[in-house]
């Protein structure tokens, strides 16, 4: 014994060993695979900054250049008028070197308006200063502090991995509520990323047989609840990431969160041949056994040929027994998938044509023409849609009527430890009735059904309102102790 505990262990560790190799592997891959992207992500920004530069210096350049052409048409304007004024100027002063040279008096009157003639010259009208500088400084520039800026550029600075909560953490009602917090204060973080994944281990996620990583994006709090689920696995890793505007951080340590409960399908293969099962749906088909009996006679009856779809290499075929057929007015068919310990809970929601149906469970041993609740090893509650619509609870081919509205949908619960079985409405979580009893063998959850289908729904967990509910309970009244107590 003590030889195998040491090979058990090693085995394990081992075991645990080359996942970790795996995992190693794996992050090396990451690193080189996340290292080119980071170059390829740093050729790109650089990239856009030359771009911005450049098109920042073609953009000032340009405004230089019409600076440069606004001043030069301006000075070439102002040069053009001065040699106008200047040929004028010219041809005055050569007229009035002219006059100085007149002696005739007659000849000396036709030029006497000459000084009125010099005094409107376009000359004695020009500015003689330049209408523009020929300074440019207005639109030096000066890059030294941008430089600065540049030569300061780093690396953003990655958000540390936030820390899981899990004391905070809680799992129920079929909902993950997780919280966690920054190990510091960081005021640049902008969201959270949070990532999930069911498994069958309870340690740290492995890489190989894992289902790949669901994501929540944009989380602005520190704390999420995930809803909606069906608790198909035993367990559920999570972890969060931290991102501020540019950059997302390392993710958290990954924490593994217990997600129990119970799940189970429907034994197609030994339901009643009117029944149509499929997956978690059973619908009744008035000409399923006939059209069935009729191909294959008495073969059905006494031949002991195991179905195909219930060889006996099936692990669930193996669980049933190998039961036979459920048959007569026993429109019946049973979960696939027994429980002789712990709390339990599922669903059941009829469709509105459904005229009658029974829900419940059922030790392993109803016979194949037995119906629910008719036998001392099976309890239920059945409802009656024919004329109007009855409820009652039945046990070993008992009855009692309960004066309560039929739900659209049921809960049941089962405490097998505690010998009780509870029907719930699902929405409102009302108790609709409770067994009552000592269970001592393996129970299976139970479903009859004529006219209509059933949708059923397990991977539940006991909801906490049933359980408030269970805790306050304090016994039922005497006609229904005795039909609970009759086992």
């Amino acid at each position: 014994e003590t030889l195998q505990r040491i090979v058990s262990t090693l085995v394990n560790k081992n075991d645990e060993i080359h996942n970790f190799i795996d995992m190693l592997n794996h992050t090396i891959s990451n690193v080189q695979v996340n290292s080119s992207n980071a170059i390829s992500e740093l050729d790109e920004e650089f990239d856009g900054l030359y771009s911005v530069l450049h098109e920042m210096k073609g953009s000032m350049a340009n405004t230089i250049q019409q600076e440069e052409a606004r001043k030069v048409q301006a000075l070439q304007d102002q040069l053009g008028q001065c040699s106008r004024a200047l040929e004028s100027s010219e041809e005055l002063l050569e007229l009035a070197v002219q006059s100085l040279d007149i002696k005739n008096p007659v000849e000396l009157l036709e030029v006497e308006n000459i000084d009125w003639i010099v005094t409107v010259a376009s000359a004695f009208r020009l500015s003689l200063k330049p209408k523009v500088s020929d300074s440019m400084t207005h639109l030096m520039v000066d890059f030294a502090l941008e430089k600065r800026m540049l030569q300061a550029v780093k690396f953003l600075p990655v958000p540390k991995a936030p820390e899981i909560d899990v004391a905070a953490c809680l799992v129920a009602d079929n909902c993950i509520t997780i919280s966690w917090r920054m190990p510091e204060e960081d005021s640049r973080i902008d969201h959270f990323v949070l990532e999930y994944r069911k498994t069958n281990f309870d340690g740290l996620p492995r890489l190989k047989g894992e289902q790949r990583w669901e994501l929540v994006d944009y989380i602005k709090a520190t704390q999420y609840t995930l809803s909606g689920l069906k608790f198909d696995t035993k367990y559920m890793n999570l972890r969060v990431q931290a991102c501020n505007k540019a950059v997302a951080g390392e993710y958290s340590d990954p924490v593994t969160l217990e997600t129990k409960a119970f799940v189970f399908g429907l034994d197609s293969t030994s339901s009643h041949l009117n029944l149509k099962v499929e997956d978690t749906y059973i619908e009744w088909d008035p000409t399923g056994g006939k059209g069935q009996e009729k191909i294959k006679g008495k073969e059905n009856k006494n031949s002991n040929t195991a179905s195909p779809k219930r060889s006996s290499n099936s692990p669930r075929a193996s669980a049933r027994g190998g039961r036979d057929r459920f048959a007569g007015e026993s429109y019946t068919v049973l979960g696939d998938t027994a429980f002789e310990s712990g709390q339990h809970y599922w669903e059941v929601r009829a469709q509105k044509d459904c005229k009658s149906y029974s829900v419940g469970v059922t030790y392993r041993n109803l016979g194949k023409f037995d119906q629910l609740g008719k036998t001392n090893s099976s309890w239920c509650i059945h409802i009656n849609n024919w004329l109007q619509t009855t409820l009652s609870a039945k046990h070993n081919n008992k009855a009692k009527t309960l004066d309560i509205p039929v739900p659209d949908r049921i809960g049941v619960y089962c405490d097998f430890e505690g010998g009780q079985l509870s029907f719930y409405n699902a929405n409102s979580k009302a108790l609709l009735h409770t067994f009552r009893t000592k269970f001592t063998q393996p129970l299976l959850p139970g479903f009859m059904i004529w006219c209509g289908g059933l949708t059923v729904s397990t991977g539940l967990q006991v909801p906490s309102a049933v359980k408030t509910l269970q805790r306050s309970e304090n016994g039922l009244g005497g006609s229904t102790s005795s039909l609970n107590n009759v086992a």
